[in-house]
C-alpha cells in the first residue's frame, strides 16, 4: 500500500505522541536492572507487535526480573509459572472444579489468566503442558470444559530455557518454537555493569520502587500505530530475501551454506521480520521501516528457525554464523 509523504509525516508525528511511554518505561526498568538493554528492547518489541519471546540464557541475568518489573510499569497482571516435568495442562490453564453444597461444577481460572506470563524453564515439562501453553499463545483463547475464554490484551507470553542444564528436560519441537516470535539469547553484563550489581545487591537494603507509568490503553494504542507503520516494497523484498535465502541459499550465491542447512524459516519468519522491524521503528520514533530494523531484529527472528545438519556441526558452524553470512551477501536496498 503505497502512502504519501505528507501520510507518513503525520504518522510520525503521532508515533512521537503516543510514544511517551517508552522512555518512561526504560527510566523505570533502569532502576532495577543493570544493563541488558538488548532483551529490554526484545520485550518492548514483543509487547508492541503481539509477539511472545523465547528467552535462552543462564540463571541470574535478571530475566524473571525483567518481565515482572515490566508488568509493574503497565498497571498490569503478572504470572509466573515454573514449569516441572509433573505439572499438568490444569495447572497452567485452569479446571473445572465440583461444588459438593450447590452440586454443580464452576471455572477456577489458571494463571495463564494474566497481561504477563513467565513460563519458566518451559523445556522441563512435559509435550501436553507446552501444547496447552502453546495453544494459549496462538489461538489467545483458554477452553475450560465446554466454553471457551478469551485471554485479555495485552497478552505477552516469556518463556525461558537454560541451555546447559538438560538432563530430564522435554525439547520444544520445531512446529512449536516455530510459534515464539523472537529467540532472545541473553549474555553476562560487562565487568562494569556486574560491578554496580553488586553495589545495588550489598549496600541497599531494598530495590527502589518501580512506578506504574503506562496504561493497558496507551499499549493498546501504540499497537495500532505499529501496524499502520510503512514498508516500502524494496523492505519487503529484502525480508523476503533474507528469509528465501535460508531455503535456497543457492540462489542467493551462498552455495556454501546449502549443505549447511536443513531447513530455512517458515512464513511465519517472513511475518514476524516485519512486525518486529516495525515496532523497532516505532521504538526509534518512525513512521516507516529502513534497512537497519530489519538487519537489527534478524538474529532474534531466524535463530530458532534454521535448521542445521550434523555437516555444520562436524564444522563447528552456528546459526549466528550463518545468518551474518546471508545478512552480509543479501542486497540491501
Amino acid at each position: 500500500m503505497l502512502q504519501s509523504a505528507d501520510d507518513i509525516r503525520l504518522l510520525n508525528e503521532k508515533i512521537q505522541n503516543a510514544s511517551g511511554f517508552v522512555s518512561k518505561i526504560n527510566e523505570e526498568l533502569g532502576k532495577v536492572i543493570v544493563g541488558q538493554q538488548t532483551m529490554i528492547e526484545r520485550l518492548m518489541i514483543g509487547l508492541l507487535s503481539n509477539g511472545h519471546i523465547l528467552l535462552e540464557g543462564v540463571p541470574g541475568l535478571a530475566k524473571t526480573l525483567a518481565i515482572k518489573s515490566l508488568s509493574q510499569t503497565i498497571q498490569a497482571q503478572f504470572s509466573r509459572i515454573q514449569f516441572t516435568p509433573d505439572l499438568l495442562p490444569a495447572d497452567v490453564v485452569g479446571t473445572m472444579i465440583y461444588n459438593q453444597s450447590k452440586n454443580e461444577f464452576y471455572v477456577r481460572k489458571g494463571p495463564i489468566f494474566a497481561n504477563f506470563i513467565l513460563a519458566d524453564e518451559i523445556n522441563r515439562a512435559p509435550a501436553k503442558v507446552q501444547s496447552a501453553l502453546l495453544e494459549a499463545m496462538q489461538e489467545r483463547q483458554v477452553t475450560i470444559g465446554d466454553t471457551s475464554y478469551k485471554l485479555q490484551e495485552p497478552f505477552l507470553v516469556l518463556a525461558t530455557q537454560n541451555p546447559i542444564e538438560q538432563e530430564g528436560t522435554y525439547p520444544l519441537p520445531e512446529a512449536q518454537v516455530d510459534r515464539f516470535m523472537m529467540k532472545v539469547v541473553v549474555g553476562y553484563p560487562s565487568k562494569a555493569e556486574e560491578q554496580m550489581i553488586i553495589r545495588q545487591n550489598t549496600q541497599n537494603l531494598q530495590f527502589e520502587t518501580i512506578n506504574a507509568v503506562a496504561t493497558t490503553a496507551e499499549i493498546l494504542t501504540a499497537k495500532e500505530l505499529v501496524r499502520q507503520i510503512y514498508v516500502d516494497e524494496k523492505i519487503e523484498n529484502y525480508i523476503l530475501d533474507i528469509v528465501f535465502a535460508t531455503r535456497f541459499s543457492e540462489k542467493y550465491k551462498l552455495e556454501k551454506l546449502k549443505p549447511l542447512i536443513s531447513f530455512g524459516g517458515s512464513p511465519r519468519a517472513s511475518i514476524n521480520l516485519a512486525l518486529a522491524a516495525k515496532a523497532h521503528a516505532f521504538l526509534n520514533k518512525r513512521g516507516y521501516v529502513v534497512p537497519d530494523d530489519v538487519r537489527n531484529v534478524s538474529k532474534d527472528i531466524l535463530r530458532h528457525r534454521i535448521g542445521l545438519t550434523y555437516e555444520a556441526e562436524a564444522e563447528s558452524v552456528n546459526v549466528e554464523n550463518i545468518i551474518d553470512e546471508i545478512l552480509r551477501t543479501v542486497h540491501v536496498p
